[in-house]
């Protein structure tokens, strides 16, 4: 997808919020697996934490005592993704996630309008789409 290219630009990226049961454990992941970082756990004990890797950010939180863990596919079986991830190289992104033990459950593909995809679940559920411009436009 372009980027728009216009002097008013005011947005600069989006940080997604994923409910978790284990703030630590799932933190652990997105930096041990995915490649992700972070500076400090929030609470005591830990119930937030900010990953973050290129520009890409997710947000983990507890949420609280009521919280329900829900990715997309539990209330909508047919759509997959809780977050789609603009990349360079989706196939490098693949191996390198596969090589760290990433449970791919789509392995990279060219779609039909043009992204090679792929998709990972994380140790919550959540499905995390992958995808790169195979269009030459952007």
């Amino acid at each position: 997808m372009a980027e728009e290219k216009t002097a008013g630009r005011n947005l600069n990226h989006v940080c997604v919020c994923f409910l978790v049961e284990d703030v630590v454990k799932s933190a652990e992941y997105y930096r041990d697996v995915l490649g992700f970082s972070f500076h400090r756990y929030w609470g005591e004990p830990p119930c937030f934490v900010m990953m973050g890797r290129e520009g890409v950010n997710f947000f983990l939180s507890t949420g609280g005592p009521k919280a329900q863990i829900r990715p997309n596919r539990m209330a909508y079986p047919e759509f997959t993704w809780d977050a789609y991830v603009n990349c360079r190289d989706s196939e490098a992104l693949s191996q390198e996630f596969k090589a760290k033990g990433a449970e791919i459950t789509r392995a990279p593909e060219v779609t039909f309008y043009a992204m090679k995809e792929f998709e990972v679940k994380d140790c919550n559920g959540y499905i995390i789409c992958f995808g790169s411009d195979t269009s030459g436009g952007g």
